[in-house]
């Protein structure tokens, strides 16, 4: 879910955070308006979130009268439309972050403070982490999609295995056991434009990825080398195919035939599973956490958090909506509707969750890694798996790609880094 913006546009982030000091106090101006309840709220939502939010409503509009508009926005349209709507004063009263994106949208003044601490009280520290910028949240974590493993578990067993190991020297091991039953299959379907995989490795190895305040790149450390390596060596080995996600058009299906046994995915796909039982039945697949180095560790994993725009003339209600939104209620709701997990940890408590294929999403809700907070990290991610491709296609070295990938992430901290040197942030 990684989006771009300003192609073809002419709209930037320069250009977007040119324009602070004037929208700044014309949203403050809007802030001081009184004006009817009458019309909807505003809510605008990405993915998922976005077209199953909807049912999520009828239980809030029934209690306070507030009726709300939800507006779901494709990704890859969602980032530009958003910083479009800042320009233009046309923010929702609600919006839908990817946790990546909250800084960003912070630092040009959308996004008004959390000011009440309940909601972000019981939320994991590694998310609660992500919305924060300086001393402020800027917003509530909603959702948390961390990546674990679903495996086959007969053709694991056909390799004499029960569930996959705990480390990469296992993992290898396993894929080269099934890759000697099945030469004609892969082990592991992970698609060479999904940056998830490569860049949990990263932070499993103990890679930084960023240096010197976060202004400069960090991928030529012994930490960084061995997670490139490894994951490199998934595709070069033959246990990982060369394929871009347009030309795998159904990964479900490509599980179900036995054409890669094991998948590193989020919660959603359960429920592609559960829709697609007769293709891939429930008792031929498992899940378990990621392996690491040495053993189990953090992943990274997709979040998404409710906002209030700077911008709404109608603040009470819609922080009552993030409140509903973000409830336990609510987010066990949410669960069942696609997959996502609570990000509230109270919430874990409920029998829903207590079932054993989510088992290693519990563990590793607990336990996901902290991403570089800078606003450029959308855009690092997709150099990072550039990088990974051309060594994997074998257009340049390891030693080479790692060399220019920090040339690269310099270029794109370029402003960060005169920015600290001035003073303008610490």
């Amino acid at each position: 879910m990684v989006a771009t913006m300003g192609q073809g546009t002419g709209w930037t982030r320069r250009a977007a955070l040119e324009l602070i000091p004037a929208l700044g106090l014309a949203g403050c101006a809007g802030r001081g308006v009184d004006t009817s309840t009458a019309a909807p709220l505003s809510m605008w939502a990405m993915s998922w979130e976005g077209d199953y939010s909807p049912f999520l409503m009828p239980p809030f509009t029934a209690r306070t009268g507030i009726e709300v508009d939800v507006q779901s926005l494709p990704t890859t349209a969602s980032h530009e439309k958003l910083l479009t709507a800042f320009a233009g004063g046309a923010m929702p009263d609600v919006l839908m972050l990817f946790n990546t994106w909250i800084k960003e949208f912070a630092t040009i003044g959308a996004l008004a403070p959390v000011t009440a601490a309940p909601l972000v009280a019981d939320v994991f520290p590694a998310l609660r982490a992500s919305t924060r910028v300086g001393a402020h949240d800027y917003a509530v974590p909603w959702s948390v999609a961390p990546q674990v493993q679903f495996y086959r578990r007969d053709i694991l067993a056909e390799a004499g295995y029960d569930a996959p190991p705990e480390d990469w020297a296992g993992w290898r091991a396993m894929a080269r056991a099934i890759k000697r039953r099945r030469p004609d299959d892969y082990v592991f379907l992970m698609l060479l434009n999904w940056p998830t995989a490569l860049v949990t490795m990263l932070s499993q190895a103990g890679a930084a990825m960023l240096r010197d305040h976060d202004t400069r790149g960090d991928f030529q450390t012994p930490e960084a080398r061995e997670a490139f390596a490894y994951y490199v060596s998934l595709y070069t080995d033959g246990y990982a195919p060369m394929v871009l996600s347009t030309e795998m058009q159904d990964p479900v299906a490509a599980f179900a035939t036995g054409y890669c046994s094991v998948w590193p995915s989020g919660p959603p796909t359960l429920k592609d599973f559960a829709r697609r039982a007769d293709l891939i039945p429930a008792d031929k697949w498992g899940t378990a956490r990621l392996p690491g180095p040495n053993g189990h560790g953090a992943v990274s994993g997709l979040s998404a958090s409710l906002c209030v725009s700077t911008q709404t003339r109608r603040p009470h209600e819609a922080w009552a909506l993030v409140r509903h939104l973000t409830s336990i209620e609510s987010e066990l709701d949410y669960q069942r509707l696609i997959g996502n997990l609570p990000a509230r940890t109270d919430a874990w408590g409920a029998p829903q969750l207590a079932l054993p294929v989510l088992q290693p999403f519990a563990e590793q809700t607990r336990a996901l890694s902290v991403t570089p907070n800078v606003i450029e990290w959308e855009r690092i991610q997709i150099e990072i798996q550039s990088a990974a491709e051309r060594v994997i296609r074998g257009v340049q070295t390891l030693d080479a790609a790692l060399a220019a990938l920090d040339e690269r992430v310099d270029r794109l901290l370029a402003k960060r880094r005169a920015l600290l040197n001035r003073g303008v942030i610490a």
